[in-house]
């Protein structure tokens, strides 16, 4: 899979530009630190999935630090995030202001043609998290590891149907199929159902329309919590402290591990001082203890990478799924 590098600027510049604010805003933010009065979040899919749970918690620990006066959320849904993408295109200097969500599906879905624009037509600003995948299944299911789900499968494939919050070939998908390929299942055998974004899969999993889902970790915690559904397996090369009795793939005899970055991207020709004063506030997050709350609950994973590492990685990405995907038959 595609690999991360995670990295640190050390040192903060003062941010410019009419966003910023001219006083500090709480007593937690570093003085020194830069400030914005407001951003607006754009999440490209519905309430409930990881997109909306990255871009409320990071406005979440921005505001609650000090950094930002206010955060405001607006829900885009459609087109696998290409509703949400021209918008911000087709309005790019009245939407300076506005940040949308996105992750590793925007490539995936560019590669395989479900939206027409990529990450060349936005201005990237930073990837921001990192959060692994989980495997799993209602509460009341009668499966309780990953072992009971590939023997249920083994013995009937048309009695498992996966569920993702992305297309055929999208990244559940990929991850679902990585899995079961690893499992020595043949990847194409898996019955596969798509969803808009991660609500609606987790929706349709709960109400009993599909068995198991692929999905993304800090999106299924709570709901375990709660006692909505249960874990079976976490993507990670060791478990995560945010559920410590998840256990991982590779735990249970699966070799695979799966880690999606999720970021954020400004409107096409952002003046180059917004653009720093965005990178540089969402920088100075990561050194205060409402991020960390934030991060700790939701077991995400720190990176951060700014402007052309971000454009860079992006590439690499690009490259290495486009590479997976034509060996798995999805290109």
């Amino acid at each position: 899979m595609a690999s991360i590098t995670l990295t640190r600027r050390t040192a903060l510049s003062a941010a410019l530009g009419v966003s910023l604010a001219a006083l500090a805003l709480g007593a937690s933010a570093q003085e020194s630190a830069p400030q914005i009065d407001k951003i607006h979040f754009i999440v490209p899919g519905g309430a409930g999935g990881g997109w909306d749970g990255t871009a409320r918690g990071t406005g979440e620990a921005l505001t609650n630090a000090g950094l930002v006066g206010t955060a405001t959320y607006e829900n885009m849904s459609g087109g696998g995030s290409g509703v949400a993408m021209n918008y911000l295109i087709e309005n790019a200097e009245s939407n300076y202001g506005t940040l949308l969500v996105n992750s590793t599906p925007l490539i995936i879905r560019g590669l395989n043609g479900e939206i027409d624009t990529t990450f060349r037509d936005l201005t990237p600003v930073a990837g921001t998290i990192g959060d692994y995948a989980a495997f799993v299944v209602r509460a009341d299911s009668e499966l309780d590891d990953m072992t009971e789900l590939l023997e249920a499968f083994e013995a009937n494939p048309a009695s498992v149907s996966f569920g993702g919050g992305s297309v055929p070939g999208g990244m559940d998908h990929l991850v679902a199929a990585i899995a079961m390929q690893a499992a020595g299942i043949d990847p194409l055998t898996v019955n596969y159902i798509p969803y808009d974004a991660g609500g609606e899969a987790m929706a349709a999993l709960l109400s009993g329309e599909i068995q198991a889902l692929s999905t993304g970790f800090s999106e299924a915690v709570p709901l375990a919590e709660a006692g909505e559904i249960k874990i079976l397996a976490v993507t990670a090369p060791e478990r995560v402290p945010a559920a410590p009795d998840v256990p991982t793939l590779r735990e249970q005899g699966i070799d695979s591990t799966f880690i999606n970055w999720r970021g954020f991207f400004a409107a096409p020709g952002l003046p180059e001082e917004q653009l720093t004063a965005y990178q540089d506030v969402l920088e100075a997050m990561y050194d205060t203890p409402e991020w960390e709350e934030v991060r700790a609950r939701n077991g995400w994973v720190n990176i951060f990478n700014r402007g052309d590492e971000f454009t860079a990685f992006l590439e690499a990405q690009e490259k290495e799924m486009g590479d997976l995907m034509k060996r798995m038959g999805f290109l």
